[in-house]
């Protein structure tokens, strides 16, 4: 199986979660074995060469290819979690979405400054939860940061809002 025939195997939901809208749910991917192993190969080859410390995968479908990429580099995986689910201190970044304003936490020793850092999420649209992540990881002073998804709504432009210093990857692109 080839990385572009991914996209035969994620499954398109119109309207969900609202009209209008086609929905990438990547879960009738990630339950198929060797799409699976596919998508966990192209995430390290992008990375196996960078000295990655630590992962950082965005609650809640980010954990899944961000354990899966931490593994295969041999490093740490660090979640990037909703308020309150992190029990110990955090740190935390708010950022407005469509219909409201959220936020996302990390654990305050989870990154140190020689730390080299992938933030992971599994999908890339308006790009205002992982500029918040992002920002929040730049605050904790790591050698360097990539960003990374498995598939990227390009038409959205989400990728226009990360920071410019940052190298941004999408395995798939709608």
């Amino acid at each position: 199986m080839q990385l572009e025939e991914l996209k035969t195997i994620i499954r398109d939901v119109p309207d969900f979660p609202s009209a209008g809208i086609i929905f990438r749910d990547l879960t009738t991917m990630i339950k198929d074995g060797e799409a699976l192993r596919v998508m966990g190969d192209a995430l390290a080859d992008l990375y196996k060469d960078k000295g990655v410390t630590k992962v950082v995968g965005i609650e809640s479908r980010g954990f899944i290819g961000g354990s899966i990429l931490a593994d295969r580099l041999g490093a740490g995986f660090v979640p990037a979690r909703k308020p309150g689910k992190l029990p110990s201190v955090t740190v935390k970044a708010s950022y407005a979405k469509e219909y409201g304003v959220d936020t996302i936490e990390l654990h305050s020793d989870a990154i140190g400054p020689d730390d080299i850092v992938v933030l992971h999420d599994d999908l890339l649209a308006t790009g205002g939860t992982m500029n918040a992540c992002c920002q929040l990881v730049k605050s904790m002073n790591p050698k360097k940061i990539y960003v990374n998804f498995i598939v990227e709504l390009s038409e959205l432009h989400g990728r226009d809002i990360l920071p410019k210093d940052v190298e941004v990857t999408s395995l798939l692109k709608y």
